[in-house]
């Protein structure tokens, strides 16, 4: 079975490194997978699921992640990704407590200490990890 090399990478570590046979990624205009002899490519991808397809037949890793980066050449796959969680580990007290913040934050977007664009982003991910983890 034909190979490529996934790293995922984020500001604080190394998340994944290993052969395995396709990813799918959330990418800014779509999702797409990447498999074995796939073309170049360099692209931004959104808040969402990744999965890692290990080995033919078995069943897939999945990720939440906060969007970020991903480079294909040569059978080799870099994600720069600004936050990447498998989904066993997803703290599902920590994600509702995210959610009820960036609410809050948005109820009071009027005081002007507030950033509206932070905190929406921060619900996205929130949102992202509660649905991960209800359907992954």
């Amino acid at each position: 079975m034909k190979l490529i090399n996934v790293e995922v990478l984020t500001p604080a570590k190394q998340v994944f490194n290993g052969k395995v046979v396709s990813i799918t990624i959330p990418g800014t205009l779509g999702g797409f997978q990447v498999l074995y002899n796939h073309a170049p490519l360099i692209s931004s991808f959104e808040i969402g699921k990744v999965k890692i397809q290990e080995q033919s037949g078995s069943e897939p890793i999945i990720f939440a992640t906060g969007g970020g980066k991903v480079e294909v050449l040569n059978n080799e796959v870099l994600l720069l990704a600004e936050s990447f969680e498998r989904v066993d580990e997803i703290d599902k007290e920590r994600a509702l407590k995210a959610k009820e913040r960036a609410e809050k934050r948005l109820a009071e977007k009027k005081n002007k200490e507030i950033d509206v664009a932070r905190a929406e982003v921060a619900l996205k991910r929130a949102l992202n990890r509660l649905k991960i983890i209800g359907n992954n």
